[in-house]
């Protein structure tokens, strides 16, 4: 079994006083970078906002107006709260500022409230949250041997079209979390894991969805911070890091568990009703799996066939609409096959984190667990995917081939979030920024990282890789087009409406798999 070498990994990173490490010592080129995404973002105040948007309102409304008793009973709007509780009282300290600008914000019953006030006030809070992804950001940079990557790395990750497309425009708060994410991944860079476990279950409470990372820090955290070298107990690091967790989860529950709230705060938390694929499907495994059996449908339907057709599956909601899935010839997935694969899976990568406790091992195997539950998880919304782009940015200078991963991962990743957005002017925002920022991103890592193949395998691989990503664009164009040509050509337009976003989370599926495979093979075979 291999010894912890977390000290040997961040011995050239000094430690300095705690009042010192709270600065931040900004550059000028960094302040520049602040100074445009935050110029430019203000610009995209009068874009396309998605019902998230209510659906943050909403939860001001009900922390402003109602008791805390109330919270996860309110049903005024549709939009009832289910996030964690820190999100809530997250949402409790916005809505005191909001109650000062226009008290309408947080007037429970004014529902789809769309003033200016409003948006205005929603838009600057996500650019101001989103600074604390932008200080860890910065954290990341200071005292790494190769800084200008490092540097390049963190700019990237805050200028990442992810959450410029899903925060900025769409409207949500991922930059914040993420920003907690991160600082606890930095808290483990520099040895310092009970921090790190404290930073992780903070933002647990803050959204349940990170729940699929929380196997590579159990194991992670167990193996380097609660075990000694030689794979025994240490009683009091383990009793520190668990009353550190305890304590966060009381403060975070302890009011719904006093008032007898608990199940109810679950079932807000968890609902299992829903089906396996979100109403666009997510470009993952499953995704694939639902378009075969279209297919297999629609041969039966036109040749006939010796396999039977489940009355059920030919309406379900695998063709694009919310509500349940099922499948009309190939077998239906139920929440438990979902869970026993995705487990399956990430018990791979965590033998491997279990038997390297680095903290590159560890960073590997946190994304893989993110792209594992992605792959296969029950239910997948395609903004997810941001919980494989964000910590695998951070594995792009590894090496070429980490770089080959993590930038066929990105364009697919990217392209998949473009449906979100459905109005012409900020379909042409999405795509010039994505572009934009894959040529100032990729094109200096690949200068840097470049390794000549060596092999005729490897040569066909990566000119594979290539037509792939050359294949976006004519995707990009006929997505565009096929709405107007069905509108000219079919009879019943109506039917072909689907199509784009299929084709769009087909094409993205087949790289972001891909990705995958290779990501996994370069962590398991890793030394």
């Amino acid at each position: 079994m291999a010894v912890n070498t977390e000290k040997r990994d961040t011995s050239n990173l000094p430690r300095l006083p705690w009042f010192q490490r709270l600065t931040l010592d900004v550059t000028s080129s960094e302040w520049d970078i602040l100074t445009f995404s935050t110029a430019f973002k203000l610009l995209l105040f009068p874009a396309y906002r998605s019902t998230d948007f209510e659906v943050h309102r909403n939860w001001l409304a009900i922390t402003h107006s109602l008791p805390i008793s109330k919270w996860y009973y309110d049903t005024t709007s549709e939009w009832t709260l289910d996030y964690p509780p820190f999100f809530a009282y997250f949402e409790k300290v916005l809505s005191v500022p909001a109650s000062f600008i226009d008290p309408r914000i947080v007037d429970l019953n004014n529902l789809n409230y769309s003033a200016w006030s409003v948006i205005a006030y929603q838009r600057v809070t996500v650019i101001l949250t989103e600074l604390v992804l932008g200080a860890v950001l910065l954290k990341f940079v200071r005292g790494v041997p190769d800084s200008n990557t490092q540097r390049l790395i963190s700019a990237s990750l805050f200028l990442h079209p992810g959450f410029l497309i899903v925060d900025h425009i769409h409207f949500q708060y991922n930059g914040f979390l993420f920003g907690i994410l991160l600082l606890s991944v930095l808290q483990a860079r520099h040895g310092n894991l009970l921090a790190s476990g404290f930073f992780f279950a903070v933002l647990l409470n803050f959204k349940h969805i990170y729940m699929y990372l929380a196997p590579a820090y159990f194991v992670y955290l167990l193996r380097a911070f609660c075990m000694s070298p030689q794979g025994s107990i240490l009683p009091s690091r383990f009793l520190a890091l668990a009353n550190v967790v305890i304590l966060v989860f009381i403060a975070s529950l302890g009011p719904f568990l006093l008032m007898g709230q608990i199940p109810q705060l679950l079932s807000r938390l968890f609902p299992f009703t829903r089906g396996l694929n979100h109403a666009y499907w997510a470009p993952n495994a499953w995704a694939l799996l639902t378009a075969a059996d279209r297919v297999l449908l629609q041969y039966a339907k036109r040749f006939g066939a010796s396999f039977s057709v489940d009355a059920s599956g030919v309406s379900s909601s695998s063709r694009g609409l919310v509500g349940d899935t099922s499948f009309a010839v190939l077998p239906n997935i139920k929440p438990i096959h979902t869970f026993l694969i995705t487990i399956g899976f990430q018990m791979v990568f965590l033998v491997k984190l279990w038997r390297t406790p680095t903290y590159r091992s560890f960073l590997t195997a946190l994304t893989l667990c993110g792209y594992t539950s992605f792959m296969f998880g029950w239910h997948v919304h395609e903004k997810a995917v941001l919980l494989v782009l964000i910590p695998l940015s951070l594995l792009a200078a590894e090496n070429h081939a980490y770089f080959r991963t993590f930038m066929i991962a990105s364009t697919a990743g990217v392209a998949s979030l473009f449906p979100l957005l459905f109005t012409p002017a900020e379909q042409i925002i999405e795509v010039i920024y994505s572009v934009l920022w894959a040529i100032v991103v990729f094109r200096p890592l690949q200068r840097q990282l470049y390794e000549f193949p060596r092999s005729l395998p490897a040569v066909i691989v990566g000119s594979l890789e290539t037509i792939y990503l050359w294949g976006f664009l004519p995707l990009e164009i006929m997505v565009t087009l096929c709405p107007m040509l069905a509108k000219v050509v079919a009879q019943d337009s109506e039917k072909w409406e689907f199509l784009p976003l299929m084709l769009t989370s087909l094409y993205c599926a087949v790289g972001l798999i891909w990705a995958y495979a290779r990501l996994s093979f370069l962590y398991i075979t890793s030394k």
